[in-house]
Order: C-alpha cells, then structure tokens, then sequence
C-alpha cells in the first residue's frame, strides 16, 4: 500500500455568550447553550499516513502547539477503524489565528485533524464530518479547553445552542444531545488581540465561582434568543445580550478586558466606523471582534486594522462563515 493523504479544514469560533453545563458524568452531555460567530477563517491540517508501526508524528507551520491533542484525536478513530491502527501517520497542522484568545482554535483544529486523517483513508465526507465533530467534542472536555465551540462549528454561521452536548455521538452519529442552528450571511468581522496569550479557558469553567456568574448571566440572555425564529432579525438583539452577558457576568472586568473594548472603540473612532459597528469581546481570550451594526452590510472593515495597529492590538480581517 502507498502512502495516503487527506486534508481538512475548520473555522474558528467566536463565543459571545453562554452558560456552563458540565454537571453530567458522561461529556458527550456536557457543553453549553449560548450564542457566537463561527468564522470563515480557522485551521487546515494535512495528515499523511503510509503503512508500518501505529505513531504520529505533528508539525506545526506556524509555530508551536499541543501535539498531545492530535494524538488524542487519532487514537479513538484506531479504536473506531482498525486501518488506522496499521499505519504510521505525520500531520501538519496551520493556525490561520492564534490559539488560547478565544477563537475556538483548540475545537477548529481537533475537527480539522479528524478530516484529514479520515480523508486520507477515504471514507465518505458527510460520516467523516459527523465523526469529526463528535471526537473534537470529546477531545474539548477531556482538556477542558472548551464547551460549546464544537456543536456550534456543527451548526455554523451565527450560532444560537439550545441544548448542551455533543453535536453527534453513538455508533450511527446521526445526531447527539447537543443542539444548535445557525444563518450566515457572510457578515465581516475584525478580530483583535493582545500579543501575549490569554488565560486558559479551564481557569473561568472549571472555577466554581466564575461558573456561577458565567451561568448566571448566560441563562438571562438566553431566556430571550431561544425563542422565535433565528435568521438575521436577531442580530441587534444578539450584539446587545453580548454587552449585557460580558458586564453581568463580570468578565469584562477580569484580565483588563475593559481596556480591549475601549481600545476597539478608540480605532473605531478614528477610522470614522464608530457609528457602524459594535465592538464586543471574544469569550474567553483576551481579545475583541469587530462587528457592523447590519449583518447584512458589506462595508469595508480594512481601515480598522492600521487603527487597532496604534492601540497596541494585533488584528485580522474575517467573516461570519457559512452554515456547516
């Protein structure tokens, strides 16, 4: 047999509201109800397996990362799939954002991963996906690195969860307790960051006083977005539950956070888009997305990227993705 190769590909995810739901013992039941953004931009991974001793060596594009995950990715498809078990595998992993800022990276690259070395074998897209997101959901509560992000990247666009849990799970994957839906109309965004990294998202959700306030807060905002339809009406409702969760839930005050949304609003000013946009912070990094008032709008945001540029933020320009 020669040697194999697949490529996948996965969008981050911008978290603007939610609870914590992790009481339950089995984490295929554990997770969030909340609301955000998935993103067009995320990680891409390359996997290339030929035969020999099962091992998995990880290479990183684009800097450093935790190679563990990857590994925690590939062992349940071997248990899953015996031809994984019979193969040594490499992986290259790209991260188009920066990891632990709140962009959901650790979820985009552990789906990313799970395509690749699916692809790479040839099994059919849609039971790859499937599988994809329910090991990513397993990997995400097994390092406390997320809730929620994967059951939103299953539903993509603007992402409202109202059930917590894995997207899929059990031998068919045809569906798991997770719920959510999503709409898109390729609305962009800027993202903007301090250079240093963000706290580890274990530290807010495995904290019982900080699952508290979070919980708390979420729940409000989410007794209104459950109900009625989820199209792109929502949107104004959805940027004020934002500013509401991040002041209710105290986070805003936590890390200097403050600071980030008026460094986000100083650019703002000075590139004439104070009026048009909302600037909101990114649950749970130390990080802000840039958002225009109308989803619908296609204005420019590339102005904004020199301005957050003076404000000691770096920056990119992205979007809402598309419906997964």
């Amino acid at each position: 047999m020669t040697a194999v190769l697949g490529r996948g590909t996965c969008g981050g995810h911008v978290t603007l509201l939610f609870t914590v739901e992790d009481l339950d013992d089995d984490p295929i039941r554990q997770g969030s109800l909340g609301a955000g953004l998935c993103l067009a931009d995320g990680a891409e991974a390359v996997a290339r397996g030929q035969p020999g001793d099962y091992s998995l060596s990880v290479r990183f594009l684009d800097g450093a990362g935790d190679t563990r995950m990857f590994q925690q990715v590939l062992d349940p498809l071997k248990d899953e799939i015996a031809e994984f078990g019979e193969m040594s595998w490499e992986i290259a992993i790209r991260n188009h954002l920066p990891s632990s800022q709140g962009f959901g990276m650790s979820a985009a690259g552990a789906v990313a991963a799970a395509g690749a070395f699916q692809r790479a074998i040839g099994l059919p897209h849609e039971e790859s996906m499937r599988r994809s997101f329910a090991i990513a959901h397993r990997v995400e509560r097994a390092n406390s690195t997320g809730l929620g992000d994967v059951t939103a990247l299953a539903a993509g666009g603007v992402e409202r969860r109202l059930a917590p849990g894995a997207p899929y799970s059990g031998s068919g994957l045809t569906s798991g307790p997770g719920k959510a839906e999503g709409w898109s109309e390729g609305t962009p965004v800027v993202l903007a960051w301090r250079a240093s990294p963000g706290r580890h998202t274990s530290e807010y959700i495995d904290h019982p006083d900080w699952k508290r306030l979070i919980s708390e807060a979420g729940q409000t905002q989410m007794d209104a977005l459950a109900s009625g339809e989820w199209d792109a009406s929502r949107w104004g409702e959805l940027l004020e539950a934002a500013e509401a969760f991040a002041t209710d839930s105290r986070l805003i005050d936590d890390a200097s956070r403050s600071t980030l949304i008026e460094a986000g609003q100083n650019a703002c000013e000075r590139a004439g888009l104070a009026t048009e946009t909302t600037v909101l912070l990114c649950m749970l990094g130390e990080s802000i997305v840039i958002v225009p008032n109308d989803a619908t709008a296609s204005q420019s945001l590339d102005s904004l990227i020199d301005e957050l540029a003076k404000e000691g933020l770096e920056s990119t320009l992205s979007s809402v993705g598309q419906l997964s």
